[in-house]
C-alpha cells in the first residue's frame, strides 16, 4: 500500500512501514533503496552461478556457394529478364 502527496511518498505492509522518501517531480526517475539493490546484485550473481553450463550443439556448416547454387544464383541461376537483380 502506498500514500503520496506533495512532499514525499510512504509505503506500507501490512500497516508496516517499509520505504519512505522526498516526493520526486522528474520524469523517468526511479528510487532504489541502495541496499535492496546490493541485495539483488548478489541473488542475480548467486542464480548466474547455479544456471548450468549451456549445452552445445554441433550444427553443420555450409559454404555460402551452396546456397548461391539452392536460390539459383550460380550454375545457371536466373537471368536479369527473368527478375534477378
Amino acid at each position: 500500500m502506498g500514500q503520496c502527496d506533495l512532499d514525499q511518498v510512504l509505503v506500507t505492509c501490512d500497516g508496516v512501514e517499509v520505504a519512505r522518501h522526498a516526493r520526486s517531480w522528474a520524469r523517468h526517475q526511479t528510487i532504489t533503496d541502495p541496499d535492496h539493490a546490493t541485495a539483488a546484485a548478489a541473488a542475480r550473481k548467486t542464480a548466474a552461478e547455479r544456471r548450468p553450463a549451456p549445452e552445445v550443439t554441433e550444427v553443420e556448416e555450409r559454404s555460402l556457394d551452396t546456397y548461391d547454387r539452392i536460390f539459383g544464383v550460380i550454375d545457371g541461376g536466373l537471368s536479369t529478364s527473368e527478375g534477378a537483380a
